[in-house]
């Protein structure tokens, strides 16, 4: 999904970035001096934090879904309707994907984890970011054969530099030992932003905006794919994503991302 554009990286995340290209011991001593002049500060509140860029309150914040929740969609139910029992939203308007899962609600701190990583270069919140969604996405993992992050087109990636899609993805190979189909899912053109547009806008946004090469094809055929993303929203990307893949012929298609928008004006069932 994307979003409003956030703030520059600091100057602290600019030479930690810098540092990880040197080695040995020096680098272990600079980093360490760099940490006492420059201490890593949380992503939320601005506080100083050791480790991985959220003070514990901030960590507290953070809604994390947790059963009982629709068993397609992921979206979490107020009470236990029961097993199997669907939400509204997935019986009205079932996505080609088989099941999503998040690991958390897109709420405030969530949304400037998700901002820190997509656009200032925090990619030091990802080996974090991907232990949750590896958690909340343990089922499909465990039954995964592939993942394939949601890809940028080359002249968004261009501008930011990396995909935190794939940068999720990589966390997520190193906990779940699930490999990651690089390149196999292509964005063969550009889509304007889908912040402000309506379900039906979106859907006609990305609609034909994602292909499996031809000569990827195979190593899609009969596998079971987990589509990796930041964000759900209406979900019109990762269902434009899941068709592409399904027509290349993917045993079946999921859905894991780090948060997504709960209507909490929408009872959910």
């Amino acid at each position: 999904m994307d979003a409003e554009a956030s703030p520059r990286p600091s100057i602290a995340s600019h030479l930690h970035r810098a540092l990880a290209a040197v080695g040995g011991g020096w680098m272990h001593t600079a980093r360490l001096a760099l940490d006492i002049a420059l201490p890593t500060l949380c992503v939320s509140c601005r506080e100083p934090v050791h480790g991985e860029g959220v003070c514990a309150e901030c960590w507290a914040k953070l809604s994390f879904i947790a059963p009982p929740f629709c068993p397609r969609l992921g979206i979490p139910f107020v009470y236990d309707p029961g097993p199997e029992l669907l939400s509204m939203e997935a019986i009205a308007n079932p996505p080609a994907y088989q099941r999503a899962r998040a690991a958390v609600r897109y709420d405030d701190v969530a949304r400037t984890l998700v901002h820190a990583l997509k656009y200032q270069d925090r990619t030091d919140l990802a080996p974090a970011m991907g232990r949750w969604m590896a958690r909340a996405g343990r089922e499909l993992l465990d039954e995964a054969d592939l993942m394939v992050p949601v890809p940028l087109h080359w002249r968004r990636g261009w501008s930011r530099r990396y995909n935190q899609s794939g940068a999720l993805a990589r966390s997520i190979e190193r906990q779940s030992g699930v490999k990651i189909g690089s390149e196999v899912l292509r964005r063969v053109r550009p889509t304007q932003q889908q912040i402000g547009l309506s379900r039906s806008q979106r859907a006609s946004n990305v609609q034909g905006a994602f292909k499996v090469a031809t000569h990827r094809q195979s190593e899609i055929q009969g596998r079971r794919v987990v589509l990796i993303d930041d964000v759900l929203t209406s979900g019109a990307t990762v269902d434009a994503c899941a068709r592409a893949l399904l027509r290349a012929k993917a045993a079946s298609v999921d859905v894991l991302v780090f948060a997504r928008v709960v209507d909490t004006h929408k009872a959910p069932i």
